[in-house]
């Protein structure tokens, strides 16, 4: 069953699936390859907030609607609009994926540009189709990526290969960008949804309290000593040993069955 949102967000749509108890963001402008405006990436926090709240959904994923583009960026017009305070805080809202207690997917494909790639880079998992290109060009306009970009490609891809793209504006193929690790999975683009669909079909079967606190753990480790990251982890392990869930998965593999995990 799937159940369509109907709330009136700026180009974006959100579909969820109660059977297979995921939700997908869309993208939704592909006659402008699914250009961002100031007020979509606001409501794009706003529906994460609401997913965040609803537990019917279990994972998340976002795309770009059409086959060209996930988002080719920004609108670049707005830019000249705004309050260099405003500009400021445009990392909050992008950010949204990464906040998200739930796992989050980025199917991409085509141009994956500016704050595109950098809400990619918020989610967990990217799953790119061959032809995706990933750019983070602001230079090219005088400025710099404003939204996590320049931060994350370095924490991930190494300072070296971040200047490489971001200081020439580099268009990066997919196989190059998964070899940088900035893409999870690259695919043929008709077999783009499969690709995903195992991703899902593998977080589904684990218990979704632990991935949330695993995702916790995890997002820890890019801003703390390995020390610091070592107590946290410590503190998380030993406090996931009083849940129903893991009692269910030690039971399950003495038993040698699948275990029915419940959140709990």
């Amino acid at each position: 069953m799937v159940n369509n949102i109907t709330q009136e967000w700026d180009h974006l749509t959100v579909d969820k699936n109660l059977e297979e108890q995921t939700a997908t963001i869309t993208l939704d402008r592909p006659e402008k390859m699914n250009t961002l405006s100031f007020i979509a990436r606001s409501h794009l926090s706003q529906i994460f907030d609401d997913l965040n709240n609803d537990n019917d959904v279990r994972v998340i994923i976002i795309k770009g609607a059409g086959e060209k583009a996930f988002t080719s960026g920004g609108n670049i017009a707005q830019f000249m609009e705004r309050h260099p305070v405003e500009l400021s805080e445009l990392h909050i809202n992008v950010a949204a994926p990464e906040r998200s207690p739930k796992p989050v997917i980025a199917q991409l494909q085509g141009y994956t540009f500016g704050v595109g790639l950098e809400i990619a880079l918020a989610c967990d998992f990217r799953v790119a189709a061959d032809n995706t290109l990933i750019a983070l060009p602001e230079i090219n306009l005088g400025m710099i990526p404003g939204s996590g970009g320049s931060q994350r490609v370095t924490k991930i891809a190494g300072i070296g290969r971040a200047k490489e793209m971001i200081m020439r504006g580099r268009k990066i193929p997919a196989e190059e960008a998964r070899q940088w690790g900035l893409l999870t999975t690259v695919t043929e683009p008709e077999n783009l949804e499969n690709e995903t669909n195992k991703i899902v079909k593998d977080l589904l079967s684990k218990s979704p309290m632990t991935l949330k606190v695993l995702k916790r753990v995890l997002n820890s480790a890019q801003d703390s000593t390995l020390s610091t990251g070592m107590e946290i982890e410590g503190f998380a392990y030993g406090m996931l040993r009083s849940t129903d869930d893991f009692s269910e998965g030690v039971q399950a593999f003495g038993n040698k069955v699948k275990p029915d995990f419940k959140g709990k």
